[in-house]
């Protein structure tokens, strides 16, 4: 199993849940899991419903089993100034450079440069063992950029080549990428049943395999469960007032003649949906990726739901 998971997906598709429900599962039977958080977004803190993050790495939640999820909002300010402290020794020096504003910039002028402190600061979580000798953590899982943005971000040996061909900077490139290309790492991609964000999912899938960047899962959020079966699909699109009406009518519904329009149009609206489902499941099946559905939690993304989310991702075998 890859103990470094990294989560992307197109925005809206509740990326951030799923990282957090991902790492609520592979943290059970005493596992220790750490939630990386790499957009500054804080979308973690407020899934778990605690104060921001600091940059520290942090008990956020138990699983079952005893195991523990630890989070970390990752800086890119602060861990240039870590970067700078553990290969030159500048110390307060760095924080001198913060002051005058030399941080901002190189962070920002060079964002191949902030890739690498974002992606190196994970990969070290990924390498770092205890005084025993076994892991700090058992699994590091990241909630990454879009599926827009994931391989450029992860391809940070290309994205620092033009800046540093020598020097620690490069060396840091290189440690990175000999994690992110090797079966330590598995990269998920999180979508809807919706035509855009499949195609975003495709796209990204086949960027990651040209990079040869390790593709993971695909994982499919808030399907909605299908409230008609096939035959009351397919009378959707007939017409059969008289039958409803009748039968409405015999149930003792009062006003059974005026709910069969609404209902008529309702069920419409559903066997179009089933059927635009069952085309994007179909583009999904030709990418020749594992996929997973996980439910449309109507109650919304609590701390319940993302302890049900992690239920049905243990039960599907996803990170496995």
């Amino acid at each position: 199993m890859s103990r470094l998971q990294v989560v992307s997906g197109k925005g809206g598709t509740g990326k951030t849940t799923v990282a957090a429900a991902l790492a609520l599962a592979l943290a059970t039977e005493g596992k220790r899991t750490l939630l990386v958080e790499v957009e500054g977004r804080q979308g973690i803190a407020q899934l778990f419903e605690t104060e921001a993050l600091p940059y520290e790495e942090r008990k956020i939640a138990v699983a079952p089993g005893g195991g523990e999820v630890y989070a970390l909002a990752i800086d890119a300010e602060r861990a240039l100034l870590d970067y700078l402290q553990m290969f030159y020794k500048l110390g307060g020096a760095g924080r001198a450079l913060k002051k005058l504003g030399a941080i901002d910039f190189a962070t920002t002028i060079a964002p191949g440069v902030r890739d690498v402190l974002l992606t190196g600061k994970a990969c070290e979580a990924v390498r770092r063992r205890e005084k025993q000798g076994g892991y700090t953590y058992d699994y590091v899982v990241m909630d990454a950029p879009p599926t827009g943005r994931i391989t450029r971000f992860l391809n940070v040996n290309d994205e620092v080549a033009g800046l540093a061909r020598i020097g620690p900077i490069h060396n840091q490139a290189q440690a990175v990428m000999r994690v992110l290309k090797s079966p330590e790492t598995a990269v998920h991609l999180v979508t809807l049943l919706e035509e855009m964000p499949v195609q975003e999912t495709a796209d990204g899938i086949a960027e990651l395999q040209e990079a040869e960047l390790p593709v993971g899962q695909v994982i499919v959020n808030m399907v909605r469960p299908h409230l008609l079966d096939e035959a009351a699909v397919g009378a959707a699109d007939g017409d059969h007032r008289d039958d409803i009406a009748k039968a409405l009518a015999a149930t003792g519904v009062p006003g059974a003649t005026e709910l069969v329009s609404p209902l008529l149009e309702q069920a419409a609206e559903h066997a179009q949906r089933v059927e635009l489902e069952r085309e994007q499941r179909g583009v999904l099946e030709k990418l020749k990726v594992p996929t997973y559905e996980l439910p449309y939690l109507g109650e919304g993304a609590d701390i319940a739901g993302l302890y049900r989310l992690a239920k049905e991702l243990r039960k599907l075998g996803v990170g496995a």
